[in-house]
């Protein structure tokens, strides 16, 4: 793991590129095109967000979390205040889509900053000599 001595100067730590949607090389807040589409470049620096693959690897693992803290409010909240059905349609619908878009913005953003900060890269295949 890279201690906050070893980023570089302007590049922001993971948890603050993910949860503000920041560059990961300069810290500009451009990582994002649409809700949760990455821009190709960086305006301010011009970073290729293009040679990270992200994906979308988090959308599953956060829907079936945020789904499971969802259900266990609103099933909680049903039996504390017992609301009309109609009360739990306006209020969980909206949050859910809310909160799974953002959580998509913040897993995404952190996988994006922690492969720049790590420089990962695809894997190759190296040629061994023979002895």
């Amino acid at each position: 793991m890279l201690d906050s001595d070893q980023i570089k100067k302007g590049q922001p730590p993971v948890w603050r590129a993910a949860l503000f949607g920041l560059c990961p090389e300069c810290g500009a807040p451009t990582l994002f095109d649409g809700p949760v589409k990455f821009r190709a470049k960086c305006d301010s620096c011009g970073l290729d967000y293009g040679r990270y693959n992200v994906g979308d690897g988090p959308a599953a693992f956060l829907t079936l979390i945020i789904g499971a803290l969802l259900i266990a409010v609103a099933l909680t909240l049903d039996a504390v205040v017992r609301p009309p059905f109609w009360v739990h349609v306006v209020l969980w619908v909206p949050l859910t889509a809310a909160a799974v878009v953002y959580g998509l913005r913040v897993g995404k953003g952190a996988l994006m900053a922690s492969e720049h900060q790590r420089q990962a890269a695809e894997g190759r295949k190296v040629d061994k000599e023979d002895d």
